[in-house]
């Protein structure tokens, strides 16, 4: 049995709204009410390069969401020997029409394709090979270019949409129908904009129900919630998207499902990402402010307390959870978060990291959002680092780096604080040169050497013997040794000192700790120490009496 049967396909939806997922990640941002803006998405894979990063983050996504999706295997059209029709729907027809290389081709990276998907835990079949839909996940061939296998897909998802969500479909009609006192909202916000003559705009997607101008409105803002009245309700000229610039047109009412532009007062800080509630004459409005604002409350639980961490901004409410949880996951403290363009009060913020002495996190991770230029100069002024990727992952790499090459700086600026932990045996058959410079054979029995650490002998009454100048290991230099090793050290800095005078070979040798180097080590060089090297620093301070 195959199920999919172009010529026979039956249409009972009344139409489809397809929103362009890159400008905007809203649809991830699924709340605890358990509804999802997308009832079926459409993912597309380059059939030349197989998957992305940013692909295999929409496939966990969706997988967490339990949201079906469709594959579209994108560029067929750059196979080597393709012949091109445009618009051509007969894709399994037109495919055997193609030359016998070509076919080859396409079957190799086609079945590439799909097993990186299995890979990532989905079950695959090209469409016209796929018998449920329920099970298997339809991959579709297309190329954006010619439009080739864009019909197919279109009836594709037509045809999974009336098979997997027919009872769906008919509620939301219904829905859709009701009176103005009782309908049931959901209604997202996609973007925040500003537009020449209408001020401040949010582009939205309703879903459910019916939206009038005049209704009052409450919507989530970066500082509270925000309660309005809808002053127009636009929507684009025919065949042209929401989010280009252009003549509107102005309805009296919009019902779902549709995209539409709401102007209203006051919207600067809404939040894109979040819900939009209409007040009813019932309602009560105080209840409708607690729960437009309850999106934002697991965003402020990521923020530390402390004051201590990296400044995150995002392009909407649901990538920002996105980018928080992968950085809590990555443990990378966050400081301040924010919703749209980086702006200067948005680097004036994050500079406060470098007046704590933190200048390592004085840095704006901006995910998916452009940058203003003004606060381009001002990040160059305040010394604050500006990072934008569009892909979390590329964000996280290019932070890492940074933080790595901040922290070799810091440990090279405080390289003479540091004094790491070691307890020494002198080998008293390798006793080179008895005074300044001494020159010892010595066993490292706990701890770690280091070229430039200062020793002393604590049954001396801490006797200070010199600086570690050099290391040899079978006659070739050295910057450090560790527990087990032996080594010849060269002692300098102490000239009355003398081994065989003033303490013999039976004596121990240790680091000269303090408690500033003892800080610096936690502070700097943590990942330098083990949990044996911290006993030896708890041991030595006992012997030197550090507090």
């Amino acid at each position: 049995m195959v199920f999919f049967q172009f010529s026979k396909a039956e249409l009972r939806l009344p139409g489809l709204l397809i929103i362009d997922t890159p400008g905007h990640s809203s649809f991830t941002n699924l709340r605890a009410r358990g509804s999802s803006l997308c009832d079926l998405a459409i993912v597309v894979v380059d059939i030349m390069h197989g998957m992305e990063q940013q692909t295999r983050e929409s496939l966990e996504l969706l997988k967490q969401k339990k949201c079906p999706f469709i594959i579209a295997l994108n560029k067929i059209d750059r196979l080597y020997g393709w012949n091109s029709i445009p618009w051509q729907h007969d894709i399994p027809k037109h495919l055997a029409s193609q030359g016998p290389s070509t076919r080859d081709e396409f079957d190799r990276r086609a079945m590439e394709a799909i097993t990186q998907l299995q890979e990532e835990g989905f079950n695959c079949r090209l469409y016209w090979e796929n018998e449920d839909v329920r099970k298997n996940v339809s991959v579709v061939p297309t190329s954006a270019v010619t439009g080739e296998g864009v019909p197919d897909l279109l009836n594709l998802v037509v045809q999974v949409n009336q098979t997997l969500m027919q009872r769906t479909i008919a509620k939301e009609a219904v829905d859709s129908r009701l009176a103005r006192g009782d309908r049931q909202l959901q209604c997202t916000i996609l973007e925040v904009k500003a537009i020449d003559g209408l001020g401040t705009t949010i582009d939205v997607i309703l879903v459910h129900g019916t939206l009038y101008e005049g209704d009052k409105i409450v919507v989530c803002g970066m500082s509270g919630p925000i309660v309005t009245t809808i002053r127009a309700l636009l929507t684009p000229q025919p065949l042209k998207e929401l989010r280009v610039k252009g003549e509107y047109i102005q309805h009296a009412f919009i019902q779902a499902a549709m995209g539409v532009k709401i102007s209203a007062p006051n919207l600067e800080e809404a939040v894109a990402g979040t819900s939009v509630f209409v007040v009813e004459e019932d309602d009560d409005i105080e209840d409708l402010k607690e729960e437009v604002m309850s999106d934002m409350g697991s965003i402020f639980k990521s923020v530390d307390r402390t004051g201590s961490g990296v400044y995150v901004m995002a392009s909407t409410l649901g990538s920002l959870e996105a980018l928080l949880v992968f950085l809590q996951e990555s443990k990378i403290p966050v400081f301040g978060v924010n919703i749209g363009t980086v702006q200067k009060k948005d680097v004036k913020k994050a500079s406060i990291m470098r007046e704590k002495g933190r200048p390592d996190l004085s840095v704006i991770l901006a995910f998916n959002v452009k940058v203003d230029p003004e606060a381009e100069k001002e990040a160059k002024t305040l010394g604050v680092k500006i990072m934008t990727a569009e892909i979390i992952y590329h964000l996280f790499d290019e932070f890492t780096a940074y933080f790595q090459s901040m922290k070799e700086e810091k440990k090279k600026a405080v390289a003479q604080e540091a004094i790491f932990p070691c307890i020494l045996g002198v080998l008293p058959q390798y006793i080179f040169n008895k005074k300044d410079p001494l020159i010892l054979g010595v066993v490292v029995e706990e701890g770690i050497l280091k070229v430039g650490t200062p020793l002393c002998v604590p049954d001396k009454g801490d006797l200070r013997i010199g600086r570690v100048v050099s290391l040899e290991v079978n006659k070739k230099p050295c910057d450090k040794a560790t527990k087990g090793q032996e080594v010849c050290v060269k002692i300098a800095g102490e000239p009355t000192v003398m081994i065989g005078r003033h303490f013999d070979a039976k004596n121990k040798l240790v680091s000269r700790l303090t408690r500033d180097s003892i800080d610096c080590l936690k502070e700097h060089f943590r990942d330098e120490m083990s949990k044996d090297d911290w006993k030896t620093v708890i041991h030595l301070k006992k012997i030197l009496g550090i507090q």
